[in-house]
């Protein structure tokens, strides 16, 4: 099957204004959100050539001030040449690793940086699935106990139910107008360090959702989703735990992990490696996703336990591997789907295949460059919040590591794509994900105008939601520690002390200052007030 990979752009013009980019960006630059959308050319050439600097090339987009460069016009941005389900985005990042900039012992010569890109990668474009949700099989998520809670207060089917709608569209009926502006507005929330650390809650993440979920002066729902760089389970079983943890029911139509766009990729590759998270978790997912024939490092160790000669497999781990002999396997590329459970293991298969002819074990190319399979990373976080007091290393931290040693091992820059915020299509995937759970609440299938990001990462969080052109909300309940605003990538909207802080600010600006942020009844309800009325001749 062909694959898409690089077209020649000129890349000299400099940029108008300089905005921040993550750590891993080859310069500082902005980024034009309005780029053409190709199909493919009917051609059967799939080599990729060497991309040096970036073209400042500014449209005008259709709904944001903000727009995106570095992607000339005449980029050719294929579809997959099975189906019309998938496009392709341009890459944020630069393929070429990060290593130089961290082991600058490793550095390379000029003429070795000639030869860094993959005629097997895609570089500069990342597919993502073009249509809605790809299954709406698990609607809203409500676990028993959550559930229970929901009909107790009235905010999940029981009796009282009916009477609480006829009331909140009498109310939206008198205040239509800040209806409007509820529903031309949406969150997109990171997940750790803003609403949880770990699976313990963060204290306003619970109420900021309630009021979200309609507990606010016009009972309306107001949009919002959930992107995280977090990954490693399917998506149904995340938010199952997130809804037990946050006690608000959370809906797999409103929750990205740095992976679900990944699924795209089974249109292009076969056989793949799948790398990261606990147990064959990942398996599991890159089944969902309908990838045809997956491997994991286990199922490696298990048909030649000598590729990880410091590794203890247990029998249990044997017993529950899928070994074959992969001398006689070609794999197709290399997904890391989450955080490695271990190190050693993982880098050194990786490792190998990276260094074998076209991805068979047990061979070593003659040219690292040529026959070299392509690698994927869903994200690229050097760090995590979690219920440690500080943020521990993430999957940005396994992907450095590998990159050193592999141009440690050959002399050149390992070219990887990465998937997760900043990245463009990540972005561009959240909106086509807003637009659908937007039509579930409201009908009207479209990305609201004002957009705001809550993260506590600015060199993820931040940085993408800048140069997508949302409002970005900073919170110091996770990464970001630090005084009135990041110094290199300044959250847009302000620094706020946590989640709740940050939402009822955007809401005071949209909705007005005397938004109420609690639903009461007794305001609009004749009964209630009746009933208020008797309590008091009684007293």
């Amino acid at each position: 099957m062909s694959k898409p990979g690089f077209k020649d752009v000129d890349f000299g013009a400099t940029p108008e204004k300089q905005m921040d980019t993550p750590p891993d960006s080859p310069e500082k630059t902005t980024h034009p959100k309005s780029f053409p959308i190709q199909r493919k050319k009917p051609d059967n050439i799939c080599t990729s050539h060497a991309v040096h600097s970036r073209q400042d090339n500014l449209g005008e987009g259709h709904k944001r001030n903000v727009s995106w460069a570095g992607l000339g016009h005449d980029l050719s941005i294929p579809i997959s040449p099975t189906s019309h389900n998938t496009i392709e985005v341009p890459a944020l990042r630069s393929p070429d690793a990060d290593s130089t900039q961290f082991f600058h012992h490793l550095s390379g010569s000029p003429s070795l940086r000639e030869r860094r890109v993959s005629r097997n990668s895609f570089g500069a474009s990342l597919p993502i699935p073009k249509s809605k949700r790809q299954s709406r099989l698990s609607s809203v998520t409500y676990p028993a106990e959550v559930r229970e809670a929901l009909i107790k207060d009235g905010k999940l089917g029981g009796a009282v139910q009916p009477s609480r709608n006829i009331l909140t569209s009498q109310v939206q009926d008198v205040l239509a107008h800040k209806v409007a502006a509820a529903k031309n507005m949406a969150f997109v929330f990171d997940i750790d360090g803003v609403l949880v650390h770990g699976d313990r809650l963060i204290p306003q993440a619970k109420r900021t959702l309630e009021m979200l979920n309609g507990d606010n002066e016009l009972g309306i729902k107001i949009p919002h989703i959930f992107l995280t760089n977090g990954s490693g389970k399917p998506e149904k079983a995340r938010t199952e735990q997130l809804s037990r943890i946050l006690q608000n029911p959370i809906s797999t139509e409103q929750f990205i992990q740095s992976h679900t766009p990944m699924r795209a990729l089974a249109e292009y590759y076969h056989t793949v490696l799948v790398v990261g998270g606990e147990g064959y978790r990942c398996r599991e997912v890159a089944e969902e996703y309908g990838f045809k024939d997956i491997i994991v490092p286990n199922d490696i160790v298990a048909w030649d336990p000598s590729i990880a000669p410091y590794r203890v497999f247990t029998d249990a781990e044997r017993a529950s591997s899928r070994p074959r002999d992969f001398s006689r396997v070609n794999i197709d590329a290399i997904l890391v789907f989450s955080d490695s459970r271990d190190y050693a293991t993982d880098m050194q298969i990786i490792v190998d295949l990276l260094r074998s002819e076209k991805g068979r074990l047990g061979t070593l190319a003659k040219d690292p460059v040529s026959q070299r399979i392509p690698i994927y990373f869903s994200q690229g976080d050097l760090l995590c919040p979690t219920e440690h007091p500080f943020p521990r290393m993430s999957q940005g931290a396994f992907r450095i590591g590998l990159e050193a040693m592999y141009k440690a091992l050959t002399g050149v820059e390992l070219e990887r794509v990465v998937y997760g915020k900043p990245e463009l299509a990540t972005y561009k995937y959240a909106d086509e994900v807003i637009a659908s759970w937007m039509d579930v609440l409201h009908g009207e299938e479209r990305v609201p105008q004002n957009v705001y990001m809550i993260g506590d990462n600015p060199a993820s969080d931040i940085v993408g939601g800048n140069m997508y052109g949302w409002n970005t909300c900073l919170v110091r309940t996770g990464v970001f520690q630090g005084g009135d605003n990041d110094d290199e990538n300044p959250a847009s909207f302000g620094v706020f002390d946590n989640v709740w802080e940050a939402v009822t600010a955007a809401c005071r600006k949209e909705l007005g200052d005397d938004f109420g942020f609690k639903w009461d009844e007794r305001v609009v309800n004749p009964v209630m007030h009746d009933m208020h009325a008797a309590s008091a001749i009684e007293v």
